[in-house]
């Protein structure tokens, strides 16, 4: 039996979920504009509705700090496993690192999310929580390290002056596009490195 043209548009398609809707989310910042884009349109565009787009993400916004966050619950992952011989910036520089590779086909899509947070002001109003995690992931790591609580002044000078230096790498990527963004960022971290007096 044929199905009714319109009945595959109808609820929830197969397959649709968070990765779907950051993807759809993208596509429609980068086509008509973040500002110009609705919830509803994202919503229409994967065939669910606004309230089912709201159990995913709490504002448009949010969509975009998904991988981001996800990196976050990497980095505590990786940071556990660090052999306790590792000289603890030299490690702060693999994890991170090796945190950011990306294949060459997933390129293209980290260059446009961050040039969407970089760009539009209401995206880089909503990046404290984020990069507040992402630095909290590292400050925890070498409090462990150093036998201080995480909220010490070097262990939040660790943290915090590891997200400026990669930042400061994926600015350097974005505007150059010269090397692999992994190269900036061990460029970065090499030189972090040596100002804390503990080269690799």
């Amino acid at each position: 039996m044929t199905p009714e043209p319109n009945r595959a548009a109808r609820g929830r398609p197969r397959g649709t979920d968070k990765r779907q809707l950051e993807l759809i989310a993208m596509r429609l910042f980068t086509e008509q504009g973040f500002d110009e884009t609705t919830v509803e349109q994202i919503a229409a565009a994967a065939g669910i509705s606004g309230r089912t787009f709201f159990r995913y993400f709490p504002t448009k916004a949010e969509v975009l700090w998904s991988q981001f966050d996800e990196e976050v619950t990497a980095l505590h992952a990786a940071f556990a496993t660090v052999p306790d011989d590792v000289a603890m910036m030299t490690a702060v520089r693999r994890v991170v690192v090796n945190a950011n590779r990306y294949r060459a086909e997933d390129v293209p899509e980290l260059r446009t999310r961050m040039h969407l947070i970089g760009a539009v002001p209401a995206l880089a109003a909503t990046a404290g929580p984020h990069y507040d995690a992402w630095e909290r992931a590292v400050s925890a790591f070498a409090a462990r390290r150093l036998g201080q609580p995480e909220d010490a002044l070097i262990p939040l000078a660790v943290g915090r002056t590891t997200l400026a230096a990669a930042r400061a790498a994926f600015d350097a990527w974005l505007a150059r596009a010269d090397a692999d963004l992994t190269v900036y960022l061990d460029e970065a971290l090499v030189g972090l490195a040596r100002g804390f007096g503990t080269t690799s």
